[in-house]
């Protein structure tokens, strides 16, 4: 009984959730919807896709740099973990049915820290570069994607931090991420490297 209950209470906010929360963004997709407690920055600059669903925990952050432009556009039927931290500075495009685990972080920016008289924390954040995550890839548990782009149908594994691109239909592991496996379009498998 208790999960029927749950997962009628999770369709009434899901249905609920657009016409009170919607006209925050840019753009919000029908069935799309965060799970609170949630925090949103800069929500006019972001987009989400339909029926895409992000766990509690989640902050998705969108301003510019020195009156710069922004985008964070999220696609359709996209599932986040708990925990997850968008942050978008320029752009960072997440494409359809992207599936991430808990307390994943997603960045095209850094701290700047060359000034060593002044905290890392009262440096400006600087643009590293746009970040694009391909359709139907999936984002391991703790990993990191900063100033860099994932291709589709890729598996980043858990604790990966990803600084460098990684291509499509690619698993990639470690720190920083490489790759070990692909899949070849010839063989029609999926061939270690």
């Amino acid at each position: 009984m208790n999960e029927l209950l749950t997962r009628i209470v999770t369709k009434l906010y899901r249905t609920c959730f657009a016409p009170c929360h919607g006209w925050k963004f840019q753009n919000f997709g029908t069935g799309a919807a965060l799970f609170r407690p949630f925090r949103v920055d800069g929500g006019k600059s972001i987009s989400i896709g339909a029926k895409t669903v992000f766990q509690r925990g989640t902050w998705l952050y969108c301003r510019a740099l020195r009156g710069g432009e922004t985008a964070l556009i999220i696609g359709d039927g996209c599932a986040f973990g708990y925990h997850n931290h968008i942050t978008a500075v320029g752009r960072v495009t997440i494409g359809n049915n992207v599936l991430t685990a808990n307390n994943v972080y997603i960045s095209d920016n850094l701290h700047d820290y060359e000034d060593v008289s002044r905290p890392i924390m009262h440096q400006q954040l600087r643009f590293k570069r746009e970040v694009l995550i391909g359709d139907g890839s999936w984002i391991g548990e703790n990993a990191c994607i900063i100033g860099a782009n994932v291709g589709k149908n890729c598996v980043i594994g858990a604790n990966a931090v990803v600084t460098s691109d990684i291509p499509d239909y690619s698993v990639a592991v470690g720190v920083p991420a490489v790759v070990i496996k692909q899949f070849d379009q010839q063989s029609e498998m999926w061939v270690r490297r």
